[in-house]
């Protein structure tokens, strides 16, 4: 057969063969070179690696799956890596102090100071109004042995005197040997007050509080805390002194700060004061009911079944018959433990308002991600970090970190 006949404006086909590939001919655009990746952790995703001769399949990473990436900022306004602190332990004699990063802006300025160097807010006034059941069930337990060993007379007096025995959280003496004795904190050195009340000047002044109104005091403890005690007394321990920087350290003294302008301090000791012998009497029926049940298992089986029975109707009665007490008594420890919830989150937001926010949510950052990082260990070995349940979230008295940075978001733009 001849070859084809030529049609006009055609062009003359080529000699010889056609190409066995026509597309390879085709010369691909040159795009701009990718810009250097930045420093920093590695993507989650790696880029796909360049393929190692033209022509040739993309080579992709020999990792599979894709090695976890580091653990970044969980929330907006931080930084990808918490503030890294020295590891547990007193920092001895030598050891390099922590950096002074504080923003010292009130130093030698006069300060405002604000009319009411203690408060109550909410929070306070809820966890007394949830105290009120156990206080009032104390009232009635302490009248009735005070007036049945004691007499009227006698009895009388200690009633009266158990019930003002509560203003003894604000008698400073008082505070000082509950806080030493019982909490064991101890005054400062010289050292740890150089050191300690520069920040503390700065906060209050920030707040409009004189610094005296609270005492300082420390606790010799290797973990980052701190805690406001009774209606004085704010209490660090020694690693926050001596490893934490300067202004890390102001944020966690600013929302102890928070605890007590608010009158959460004086209110939960004021509240446990006052239910302190309902809930001894408690505990002691309860170690009664549970020798009385093991006594009668040991010589009969119907006798246990029968004091069961008799306990089970004694508390139906309770309920029925007295359930405004009875009910608030159960719900307490509930109610308490939000209204906890609920002061931590308002001492944040006081710490917020005094310009502390970004630095309170490094701190609580940090947490969050060794938290992370202890899963991510017990991960690797097989095993789980037990996570509490529903019934332990509602009776825990702090909010989990990652709710308390959240609400510490509308503050982190803010410079005061």
């Amino acid at each position: 057969m001849g070859p084809p006949p030529a049609y006009p404006g055609t062009a003359p086909a080529p000699q010889g063969p056609p190409p066995a590939h026509p597309a390879t001919a085709f010369t691909p655009p040159a795009y701009p070179a990718a810009p250097p990746a930045p420093p920093g952790p590695p993507s989650a995703h790696p880029a796909v690696i360049a393929p190692p001769h033209p022509g040739g399949p993309p080579a992709y990473p020999a990792t599979h799956p894709p090695a976890r990436p580091a653990p970044g900022p969980a929330h907006p306004g931080l930084p990808a890596q918490p503030p890294q602190y020295p590891g547990p332990g007193v920092a001895g004699e030598g050891a390099s102090p922590p950096p002074d990063d504080l923003d010292y802006r009130h130093r030698g300025a006069r300060v405002h100071v604000s009319e009411y160097q203690r408060g109550v807010d909410a929070t306070a006034i809820g966890r007394l109004a949830v105290q009120v059941p156990g206080a009032l069930v104390s009232l009635g337990l302490v009248c009735s042995v005070a007036l049945g060993f004691f007499g009227t007379v006698v009895g009388t007096s200690v009633v009266l005197a158990w019930v003002a025995s509560g203003l003894l959280v604000f008698h400073r003496p008082t505070e000082r040997a509950f806080a030493r004795y019982v909490l064991k904190l101890r005054p400062p050195t010289a050292q740890e007050r150089a050191r300690l009340e520069p920040v503390w000047n700065e906060v209050t002044a920030r707040a409009g509080i004189e610094p005296g109104t609270y005492e300082l005091m420390v606790e010799n403890s290797d973990e980052l805390n701190a805690a406001a005690v009774a209606g004085h007394v704010v209490g660090v321990t020694t690693y926050s002194l001596t490893q934490v920087p300067s202004s890390n350290l102001a944020a966690v003294l600013a929302h102890e700060l928070g605890h007590h302008t608010g009158g959460h301090a004086w209110a939960g000791l004021l509240g446990y004061w006052y239910s302190l012998p309902g809930r001894i009497a408690w505990a002691v029926t309860r170690i009664l009911a549970g020798l009385a049940i093991a006594v009668t298992g040991f010589f009969s089986v119907a006798a246990t079944g029968a004091l069961i029975l008799i306990m089970a109707l004694m508390t139906v009665g309770v309920f029925l018959f007295a359930w405004y007490i009875a009910v608030p008594l159960v719900l307490a420890p509930y109610l308490l433990a939000y209204a906890g919830r609920r002061g931590e989150l308002r001492a944040d937001q006081q710490a917020a308002e005094l310009g502390f926010a970004r630095q309170l949510a490094e701190v609580l950052y940090h947490f969050q991600v060794q938290e992370e990082a202890a899963k991510a260990a017990l991960a690797a070995q097989g095993r789980q970090l037990k996570e509490p349940g529903l019934l332990g979230r509602l009776l825990s008295s702090h909010p989990d970190r990652s709710t308390r940075i959240t609400a510490l978001q509308p503050y982190l733009g803010l410079h005061r």
